[in-house]
């Protein structure tokens, strides 16, 4: 069954000197949220961006994928800890991804994890969505 997710959010003023808020999320898990121009390309200054949130969501779906993967083949793990870095470069867009995970797979060798962590990479829908980013990276070892 497919799903739809939503968000809400409301800009005010010009790119550079304006500040959005995103007032609603459907499920609400979160919000509200501030983001401004600023907090994309220059200092966070405890708002988010477009950037952090396609990060949030890349890291949960690989670290997703992964435990799917892990668990069909025979190695569930205790624990996957993963992180996304997402690199904007302003005129030019998301120019990076880089992935990190670290995961305790007990009966599972450190060449079985990092090959199972590449499938994910590549099989995440967050990653398939991402396929237009010229790079995304994988650092995945046991822990």
């Amino acid at each position: 069954m497919a799903t739809d997710r939503t968000a809400a959010v409301t800009w005010k003023g010009s790119l550079m000197e304006g500040a959005g808020t995103i007032h609603e999320a459907g499920s609400g898990a979160f919000g509200p949220l501030d983001v401004s121009w600023a907090s994309r390309a220059e200092d966070a200054n405890g708002k988010t961006s477009p950037e952090e949130l396609i990060a949030a969501a890349h890291a949960a779906c690989f670290a997703m994928a992964l435990s799917h993967g892990l668990a069909q083949a025979g190695t569930p793990a205790e624990q996957l800890d993963t992180s996304a870095t997402v690199t904007f470069q302003p005129g030019v867009g998301i120019t990076r991804v880089a992935l990190t995970v670290r995961g305790s797979v007990p009966g599972l060798d450190e060449a079985g994890f990092v090959a199972q962590a590449a499938g994910a990479k590549d099989g995440c829908p967050v990653s398939k969505a991402l396929a237009a980013v010229p790079e995304i990276t994988l650092d995945a070892a046991l822990a």
